[in-house]
């Protein structure tokens, strides 16, 4: 991970805000596999604000872990709004955190199609609001990453899942 593209790095501005408004977050990762996680528990102090991250890379990880129902799997896939919106949730609930994150994609080089090409990377963040209030809010973003190798690939879905996390708190 390229640490000097942005001063600070996205990963220590993400622990600062979070530690800043008392939350924590865990996090769900597919096409990462656990590269999110990695950065964020790469500052001093992490265990502040980072709960845990679930890699779960097949389908039936994500059934079995994070109960993304099957139907949902089958209609739409695990690279797919509603795939991923529901991973944000679990993980969200599962470790009772302020926030989840979520990101799964197409890193390649092959496995892509004409509607989910090569570099989509599907993001969602979910915010845990008081019980019973009805506030809690789930927002997920598709992202088409060109260009690059399969390492670029989840280098940049690692760190687009960052900033999107960034601008939710």
């Amino acid at each position: 991970m390229d640490a000097h593209a942005e001063e600070p790095p996205v990963e220590r501005r993400v622990g600062d805000a979070l530690r800043e408004a008392g939350e924590t977050v865990a996090v769900a990762e597919a096409a990462t596999g656990g590269l999110v996680g990695a950065l964020l528990t790469a500052p001093s102090g992490a265990s502040d604000y980072f709960d845990r991250s679930f890699v779960t890379y097949s389908y039936d990880s994500l059934r079995e872990v994070l109960a993304v129902p099957r139907e949902r799997l089958d209609e739409h896939g695990a690279v797919s709004g509603p795939a991923v919106a529901a991973m944000a949730r679990a993980a969200r609930d599962r470790a009772r955190t302020d926030w989840g994150l979520a990101v799964a994609g197409i890193a390649g080089p092959g496995g892509g199609t004409d509607d989910r090409p090569v570099g989509t990377c599907i993001v969602s963040v979910a915010r845990a609001a008081p019980w019973e209030s009805g506030d809690s809010e789930t927002t997920t973003e598709r992202h088409v990453l060109d260009g690059g190798s399969r390492a670029d690939r989840r280098e940049r879905f690692t760190r687009r899942a960052l900033a999107d996390l960034l601008a939710a708190v």
